[in-house]
C-alpha cells in the first residue's frame, strides 16, 4: 500500500509531536503492508513562497535516520487553498518528484470558485489532489464530479468510510458512485491506517477496488500516470455495522 497523505514529520504541525511517535506509527505501517509514506505537513498557499525549507530538511533527515527501512519516506505538503491565484507550481511543493500537489479547502465552507481554482492549478501544469472532500461543508457528490472533470484527483481519508454521520455518508456515497480515486490515512501520529479500510473493503467483496484505492492509484499519482477508474462499490447498509465491528476487532 502507498499512503500519500500523512502528518508524520514531527513537531511541525498538529501531527506527530516527536520522532519517537512517528517511528512507532511507521513500524505499525510496515506490519500493515504499507510500502511508501509521503509526509505532508500543513502549509497555507499564501505562505508557500516563504516556507522555512532548512528546518523541514533537518526534521525530515532526523526522522529518516530513526525510521525503519520500510515504508519508504517521501516528502510533500498538504496545501490549504486559503486564497485563489497563488503560484503553486514550484517543484518543492509537489508530492515527491511528481507533478501532483495535495490541496485542501477551508472546512467552514467551500469557496464559490473552488472548481475554477482547481482548473487554474491544472492549467499551470500540476495535478491537484483534493484531500478529504467529505469534510468540507457544502460539498456533495456533484461537487466532486465537477472537480474530477476539472482534472483533479480525489483522495478520501480511509477511516472516514468506517465512521458515522454526514461526512461518512458523503464518503460512502462517493465510493458507491466511483468518485474516489485513492485513499490515504491522514495519520497525525495516531492509530489511523490504510489497512483497516482495505480490510473493510475486502470483507465487502471489493477486492479490486481495495487494490486500486490503496496501492495502484496512489502509485500512479506519484508516477505521473493517470489514475485508473475505480468501479462503484455496492454498500448493503444492513451488513455495514457488522463488517465495521469485524474489521476493527481484527485491527
Amino acid at each position: 500500500m502507498i499512503d500519500i497523505h500523512s502528518h508524520l514529520l514531527p513537531g511541525v504541525d498538529d501531527g506527530a509531536a516527536t520522532v519517537e511517535a512517528s517511528v512507532q506509527v511507521l513500524h505499525r505501517f510496515a506490519r500493515d503492508g504499507v510500502s511508501t509514506v509521503v509526509c505532508t505537513p500543513h502549509l497555507r498557499a499564501t505562505a508557500a513562497a516563504a516556507v522555512p525549507l532548512e528546518r523541514y530538511d533537518e526534521t525530515f533527515a532526523a526522522l529518516a535516520a530513526s525510521a525503519p527501512p520500510v515504508p519508504a519516506l517521501l516528502r510533500g505538503w498538504e496545501i490549504m487553498l486559503d486564497a485563489p491565484g497563488q503560484p503553486l507550481d514550484a517543484p518543492m511543493l509537489r508530492l515527491a518528484n511528481s507533478l501532483a500537489i495535495l490541496v485542501e479547502f477551508p472546512r467552514g465552507g467551500l469557496p464559490l470558485a473552488a472548481g475554477r481554482e482547481l482548473e487554474r492549478l491544472r492549467e499551470t501544469g500540476v495535478v491537484p489532489v483534493v484531500a478529504h472532500p467529505e469534510r468540507y461543508l457544502g460539498c456533495t457528490a456533484a461537487t466532486v464530479r465537477e472537480w474530477r472533470a476539472a482534472g483533479a484527483v480525489i483522495q478520501t481519508d480511509a477511516m472516514m468510510l468506517l465512521g458515522s454521520g454526514p461526512m461518512t455518508a458523503l464518503a460512502r456515497d462517493m465510493l458507491e458512485e466511483g468518485l474516489i480515486d485513492c485513499l490515504a490515512s491522514d495519520n497525525h501520529g495516531d492509530g489511523r491506517t490504510l489497512a483497516t479500510a482495505r480490510r473493510w473493503l475486502e470483507e465487502l467483496g471489493a477486492v479490486e477496488q481495495a487494490e486500486l484505492l490503496t496501492a495502484t492509484n496512489p502509485g500512479r499519482v506519484l508516477a505521473d500516470d493517470p489514475v485508473l477508474p475505480v468501479p462503484p462499490v455496492r454498500l448493503d447498509r444492513g451488513v455495514l455495522a457488522r463488517l465495521r465491528a469485524l474489521v476493527f476487532g481484527r485491527a
